[in-house]
């Protein structure tokens, strides 16, 4: 691939068919570790009120960083609505703890090294040849596999039924969270 440009188009090209599960259906419950090495549940967050779920594709990535950054930077917003933040990604706990520690995050960033959470979820996808050249995942995976999630942004209601959802083949762009806090406010 000769541009930057072209690259992008093949990797969400490679993506397309990892559509996401969509609003309406029930979130598949799950329980992984935290970046401290601890059990959370979906289950145990939808407890208190929804549930912001964002799959992002790994600690390596800038835009997957910026992100959960905008995220972090309206959590006391998010949080009036009794609502709890949940990022995964296909990395190992100590990734999870090397995101949460350098974007200062105050909410749960778990990992789901056999990318079980997002296969159940429609978004695992191997971004093609030309990305493996380029990086090699299965240094970057907790499992070693050479495929990513589409980065995706579920709000799950207590009763487990998504709300809202963007899931996008084009990784450089994500679910506001002025977005987010529409829904919010529209579902209260």
């Amino acid at each position: 691939m000769s541009t930057l440009q072209e690259f992008q188009k093949l990797v969400i090209s490679n993506a397309s068919n990892a559509k996401g599960l969509i609003v309406g259906e029930q979130a598949p419950d799950f329980t992984l570790p935290n970046a401290f090495g601890h059990l959370i549940s979906l289950s145990d967050c939808l407890k208190s009120g929804p549930v912001i779920l964002k799959f992002y594709r790994g600690e390596w990535c800038p835009i997957c960083n910026l992100d959960l950054r905008e995220i972090q930077k309206h959590i006391s917003e998010f949080n009036k609505f009794s609502t709890k933040v949940i990022a995964i990604s296909p990395q190992k706990p100590d990734d999870a703890l090397s995101i949460t520690q350098k974007n200062e995050l105050d909410f749960e960033v778990l990992s789901d090294s056999n990318q079980d959470v997002i296969k159940t979820y429609n978004l695992q996808f191997d971004p093609g040849e030309d990305y493996h050249k380029r990086r090699d995942l299965s240094l970057l995976n907790g499992d070693g596999s050479i495929t990513l999630p589409v980065p995706a942004t579920f709000i799950i209601d207590k009763n487990f039924t998504i709300i809202a959802a963007h899931v996008e083949a084009n990784y450089t762009e994500r679910m506001s969270p002025e977005e987010i806090l529409k829904v919010l406010e529209k579902n209260k």
